[in-house]
C-alpha cells in the first residue's frame, strides 16, 4: 500500500517554524550581546585565537555565527512569501528597497546610538542592520532576474567571494570605499571628526539573501510538507558536508587548521571560521544548521515552546533595539555601582555569568515583546508597524 501525499500545513503553520527560528537565532544574538557588554575585557578575534580562548567561549562565540546568516536567508525566503501573498515582483521590490533603506537609516541613528551613546557620534559602526539593509536594497532589483538566474548570482557570490580575498585597496584610491562596503573590512575617514567602520561587509550577504529568496518556493502552498522537508534535509545535510569536505582539505577561504593533539582543541581549530566577510566554509556550516532546524521545527508544531520562540521572532527589530538599550543601561548602571573592576570596563569574571545573564535577560524580554507583537499582528492598519 502506498501512502498518501501530505498535504501542505497552514501558512501559518509554515510562518510558525520561521518566526521560531528567527526566534532561536535572537536568543543566541542576545547571548552574543552579553558577552561583548560584560566580557570586553576578554574579546574574541576573527577568527579566534585556539590559544587563547577557552572551549566555554569559544563555543557561545560560535553559537553566535548562526545568527547572521540565518537572518539574512530567512529575510530572503520571507520577501518571497511577501511577494507571493500580495501583487508580486512589483510589490515586493517596492517593500525590499523602502524598507532596506528604512534599515541603514536606524544604523546611522538609534543602533549606533545604542552601542555608543555618543551624539554627535565620532564613530559609526556599519554592523548586521546595513547589511541586511543593503542587501534588500539589491534584492529589490535582483528580483526581476528569472530564478535559476538569480539562484546562480547568489550562489556565485557565496562560493567565490573569497577568491577576492586578496584585493585590497589603499586609502585615496576610487575604489577604497566602495570595496570596503562591499568586501574588505576596513575604516572610512568620512570627516575630520567622524569615521566609518564596515564591520559587516556586505557582497557575500547579497549572495545569501539572493538564495534565501530562490528556497521561498519550498513554502508555498502548492508544495507538499513532505516535499518541502525533503528539500531541507538534503540541502541542509548537502551543506554540511560540504563544509567538513572543504574544511578537511585545509585550503579554500580560511586558515588552516591544526591537530592539538586533544580532540577539544582540534576540534575549536576545525570550527574556526571567519565571519567578516563571512567565508564559503562559514555560510556552509551556519546555514546547514539553520535548514536543518527549520526542519525540525516544523516537525515540532505542536510544542509550546516553538510558540515562546515564535513570538520573540515576531518582532525582531523591536526586540533587537530594546535589547541593546537595556544592555546599554545595565552596563553605564553597573559601572556606577560596582566600578570598573577589568581596566577600562566592568566586566564580569567569566562566561557563566554571561549565560545567565543572557537567561534572565531572555525571560524579562519576552513579555514586552510578545505585547508588541500582538500589537503587530492585530493592527495591521499600522503600516510601520511591519517594518519592527
Amino acid at each position: 500500500m502506498t501512502n498518501a501525499p501530505t498535504a501542505a500545513p497552514p501558512i501559518h503553520q509554515r510562518l510558525l517554524s520561521i518566526d521560531a527560528l528567527r526566534g532561536l537565532v535572537i536568543v543566541l544574538m542576545l547571548l552574543d550581546h552579553v558577552r561583548e557588554t560584560f566580557l570586553l575585557h576578554r574579546q574574541v578575534a576573527d577568527p579566534m585565537s585556539i590559544d587563547s580562548t577557552e572551549p566555554a567561549l569559544f563555543v557561545s562565540r560560535t553559537l553566535a555565527h548562526l545568527c547572521a546568516p540565518v537572518f539574512v536567508l530567512l529575510t530572503g525566503l520571507s520577501a518571497y512569501l511577501y511577494g507571493e501573498k500580495y501583487q508580486g515582483k512589483r510589490d515586493v521590490s517596492a517593500f525590499l528597497f523602502k524598507r532596506g533603506l528604512f534599515l541603514v537609516v536606524l544604523e546611522f541613528t538609534l543602533v549606533n546610538f545604542a552601542w555608543t551613546f555618543q551624539f554627535p557620534p565620532s564613530v559609526i559602526y556599519l554592523q548586521v542592520i546595513w547589511a541586511i539593509g543593503i542587501s534588500m536594497i539589491a534584492l529589490s532589483a535582483l528580483v526581476w532576474l528569472p530564478r535559476p538566474a538569480l539562484f546562480v548570482v547568489g550562489l556565485v557570490i557565496v562560493a567565490g567571494h573569497n577568491l577576492l580575498d586578496t584585493v585590497h585597496f589603499a586609502v585615496g584610491s576610487d575604489l577604497h570605499v566602495p570595496w570596503a562596503i562591499l568586501h574588505d573590512r576596513g575604516w572610512i575617514e568620512f570627516s575630520d571628526t567622524l569615521r566609518l567602520r564596515t564591520s559587516y561587509p556586505v557582497l557575500p550577504w547579497i549572495g545569501v539573501i539572493a538564495l534565501g529568496y530562490c528556497v521561498g518556493p519550498w513554502f508555498t502552498r502548492s508544495v507538499s510538507a513532505h516535499v518541502r522537508q525533503r528539500y531541507l534535509l538534503l540541502t541542509g545535510t548537502g551543506l554540511l558536508l560540504g563544509f567538513v569536505a572543504l574544511r578537511w582539505l585545509n585550503g579554500y577561504g580560511e586558515a588552516q587548521w591544526t591537530n592539538y593533539g586533544n580532540v577539544t582543541h582540534t576540534l575549536m581549530s576545525f570550527f574556526n571560521i571567519t565571519k567578516y566577510p563571512p567565508s564559503l566554509l562559514f555560510l556552509t556550516l551556519t546555514l546547514g544548521v539553520g535548514l536543518l532546524l527549520l526542519l525540525a521545527f516544523e516537525r515540532a508544531q505542536q510544542h509550546k515552546w516553538l510558540s515562546t520562540l515564535a513570538v520573540l521572532g515576531g518582532a525582531p527589530m523591536f526586540f533587537y533595539l530594546l535589547h541593546l538599550y537595556v544592555l546599554k543601561v545595565l552596563y553605564v548602571l553597573c559601572v556606577a555601582v560596582f566600578g570598573l573592576n577589568h581596566g577600562a570596563y566592568f566586566g564580569f569574571d567569566g562566561i557563566g555569568a554571561v549565560w545567565l545573564t543572557a537567561i534572565a535577560l531572555v525571560t524579562a524580554l519576552y513579555w514586552p515583546v510578545r505585547w508588541f507583537a500582538g500589537l503587530k499582528s492585530r493592527r495591521r492598519d499600522i503600516t510601520w508597524l511591519k517594518y519592527f
